[in-house]
């Protein structure tokens, strides 16, 4: 680039001045270059009229055709499943048999039980019986009292020792009354049967006058 020198001179006067000459560059300017602005390009669809087919549009793509893929089962795999089953209904089996085991089982159990609590009755009526027979060994019939009775309790302990004996009523002949309050001390040191269950009783003896 050049640059031109001005050299501008000034009059002076006759006053005490100095002379001084500038030398001022020209500095070259660039203008901005203008961008033209492009305006947008719109598409018009034109409305033909027609109406359009949806179910035509993509008849004539090809696509391709999806067939499904048959699930082949393998021997080896028939086999496996006929084994699976086949230990199914064998549990199947072992169960219903264990049920009717334990079904079974049950009735043996209240059958035993049963037998057990007949048994049982029928030793406690021997057990009674037997303290009956023992209480009247000790009893004493007085004369002219037929057809009179009268009502006692035995209190005995697990050993079969008496802890008590008294009367709960007294019959309307004083010699049968008087009798029946002697037994006390008669079976006080006796040593009656233990009960089947191993525990203290209470037995209701009723004494009756017979010839």
């Amino acid at each position: 680039m050049f640059r031109s020198v001005d050299i501008k001179s000034y009059a002076l006067t006759k006053n005490n001045y100095i002379s001084i000459s500038l030398d001022v560059p020209k500095i070259a300017t660039t203008k901005p270059k203008k961008i033209k602005k492009s305006s947008p390009v719109s598409s018009v669809v034109e409305d033909t009229g027609d109406n359009i087919d949806v179910n035509n549009l993509f008849s004539d793509v090809w696509t391709k055709k999806i067939t499904p893929k048959k699930k082949v089962i393998k021997k080896e795999d028939t086999k496996r499943l006929l084994d699976i089953q086949k230990k199914i209904q064998k549990k199947e089996k072992n169960s219903v048999n264990s049920i009717s085991e334990v079904v079974n089982n049950l009735n043996e159990i209240d059958t035993h039980n049963e037998s057990e609590e007949s048994s049982t009755a029928e030793q406690v009526n021997e057990y009674l019986a037997k303290i009956q027979a023992i209480v009247y060994r000790y009893f004493r019939v007085p004369a002219n009292t037929q057809g009179n009775s009268v009502k006692s309790v035995i209190e005995l302990n697990a050993l079969g020792k008496v802890i008590d004996f008294r009367i709960l009523s007294y019959s309307n002949n004083p010699a049968l009354n008087e009798e029946v309050d002697n037994i006390k001390a008669r079976i006080m040191d006796v040593i009656f049967p233990i009960h089947p269950q191993n525990i203290p009783t209470k037995t209701v003896v009723i004494l009756t006058s017979k010839e």
